[in-house]
């Protein structure tokens, strides 16, 4: 028999098929209160739905399926700290990690609270110890650089937030290396000061194979120039420290790293360590702060005026009220460009799942494949299928009101774009007005006729717009966070684990296997395929 959840499943996917037939920019005029319905504001953040493709009857139709799947129940027991993760049998606490001082978090009854402010002391002892010369390196130089190795969630958000916020002329640089490919290291250390650069090594377990190949690889950089001191320049994060310590880090400059946080999640840890340095704690700390202001809304907003829950079920509309498998994510500010790449992760790995928690087949799509670029970059490559392609592709636009450097002109001229992309993907070009366009402009008739399919325009593409005055750590921090909790709610409607990746395992585990055998060693089975190319490549 079906359930409350069911019905409410087959209502909203009857509300998009009835949205293929009607234009967007008409509801408009049919709801002259669409703006007020719409639009909300959030921690500093403008968020606009008015160019989606519902109604504020399907609004309507897809509040209920958030109540049926019973979103405000999984938020309460995410935020008390109880097994949401169940696959591993953990809490999902990374709230903890930016609440301010004197919360009581607790996951799985264990208070964590402390330990994380603990944490977070000793990173702000650290990072004002670095900053300020207290700390020096081994040939009693400052440290002038930083080279963070990483990989997945390990680099993603860090990386992220020193693009973003990043001074112009910084007083400490930050690199990163991800990649095991050999380049990868070789760029980031390329031209640096073993005397006065520091590495830290972010990995939980501090068995990832990418991550403790590039640790090497910098640890004989600066052992080649500094000798056995140059470990004092080593610094974990990590929930192995006595693995990090073999390693040759020293015991005070290992960072706690807890299995209730997951990688993806964890940019507000000591993972981002390397940015509270390089940054200043006060960046840092300012970050958290935004995120923490984004979790106190999404936990007590109503769900019909909550930034998280309203942009989940945008986004779930789309993907399944009318099949739109991809998303692109358009950032209009070049210090962004990386926010594609940190939600593909934090979308897919999060909810690209094919099984329910329950361990079911799901009967209809998870996560959306999402991608994209800065705006003004991405009109000139894949704007174009965006317009006139023939799958619609909703998009997510981000902007920001105010430059904080740089010639304002240039600023005016990309806010008019972000502006113009988002109408032009709504309204389209009628083969009318092409029509117009070419007969006014004296075009002979065969050559009107041959063009005006070619500048035809659908319009009627959806797209979100994220608005925020400035770019500062306290909007990029609420903007991650409303990411964080809107693929949670997606989690819960779809009825998938938001916080485990299994999926991820298994090629690791392939390639453990193969490297041996790359290397000249004992023979595995493989397909015929495999075979020739360890064949073909190995030693």
């Amino acid at each position: 028999m079906p359930t409350d959840l069911d019905a409410a499943w087959t209502r909203l996917e009857a509300a998009g098929a009835a949205a293929r037939d009607r234009r967007i920019v008409d509801l408009f005029e049919a709801e002259p209160d669409r703006l007020d319905t719409l639009v909300l504001d959030a921690c500093g953040l403008r968020l606009d739905l008015s160019k989606q493709p519902w109604t504020k009857a399907d609004l309507a139709v897809a509040l209920d399926l958030a109540e049926a799947a019973e979103v405000e129940a999984a938020r309460a027991r995410l935020f008390s700290g109880q097994a949401v993760n169940a696959s591993e049998d953990r809490a999902a606490l990374h709230m903890a990690l930016r609440a301010p001082n004197g919360a009581a978090f607790k996951a799985q009854g264990v208070p964590v609270s402390a330990e994380v402010e603990a944490t977070r002391d000793q990173i702000r002892r650290f990072a004002e110890a670095v900053r300020s010369g207290a700390v020096l390196g081994a040939s009693g130089k400052p440290f002038r650089s930083i080279v963070h190795i990483g990989i997945g969630g390990s680099d993603l958000g860090p990386r992220l937030i020193w693009e973003a916020l990043r001074p112009l002329e910084p007083v400490i640089e930050l690199r990163f290396a991800a990649n095991v490919d050999p380049a990868e290291a070789a760029l980031a250390l390329a031209g640096l000061d073993p005397a006065q650069t520091l590495i830290v090594v972010v990995s939980k377990t501090f068995t990832t194979q990418e991550t403790l190949a590039n640790a090497e690889v910098a640890r004989a950089w600066l052992r080649a120039a500094l000798g056995p001191a140059a470990d004092s320049h080593l610094v974990a994060v990590s929930a192995a420290p006595a693995v990090a310590q073999a390693f040759g880090v020293p015991a005070d400059q290992v960072f706690a790293f807890w299995d209730w946080v997951g990688g993806r999640y964890s940019i507000w840890s000591a993972v981002g360590l390397s940015c509270a340095v390089a940054l200043g704690f006060e960046a840092f700390e300012a970050l958290l702060a935004g995120a923490a202001a984004m979790d106190g809304h999404f936990l007590t907003a109503p769900l019909g005026r909550n930034a998280p829950v309203m942009l989940a079920l945008a986004h779930i509309f789309n993907r399944n009220g009318l099949g739109r498998p991809l998303r692109a994510v358009i950032p209009y500010a070049q210090r962004l460009r990386l926010f594609a790449s940190f939600l593909q992760q934090l979308e897919m790995e999060s909810n690209g799942k094919r099984v329910s928690q329950a361990g079911q087949p799901l009967t209809r799509g998870s996560a959306a494949a999402v991608f994209g670029d800065a705006g003004t970059n991405g009109q000139h490559a894949f704007f174009q299928q965006l317009h006139q392609g023939t799958d619609v592709v909703p998009v997510d636009f981000v902007a920001v009101a105010q430059a904080s450097e740089g010639e304002p002109a240039s600023q005016t001229k990309l806010l008019a774009n972000v502006i113009a992309q988002a109408e032009a993907l709504l309204v389209g070009r009628s083969a009318e007005d092409v029509r117009a366009e070419l007969e006014a402009k004296g075009a002979p008739q065969a050559r009107i006729e041959a063009l005006v399919p070619q500048r035809t325009f659908p319009g009627d593409r959806p797209s979100s717009f994220i608005l925020m005055d400035r770019l500062t750590p306290e909007r990029l921090g609420a903007l991650i966070a409303l990411y964080e909790h809107k693929v949670f709610v997606e989690g819960v409607l779809w009825g998938v684990n938001s916080f485990d990746q299994w999926g991820v395992e298994l090629g690791k585990t392939l390639a453990a296997r193969i490297l041996p055998e790359l290397e000249g060693q004992t023979r595995n089975p493989h397909d015929p395929s495999t075979v020739a190319l360890i064949d073909l490549l190995k030693d």
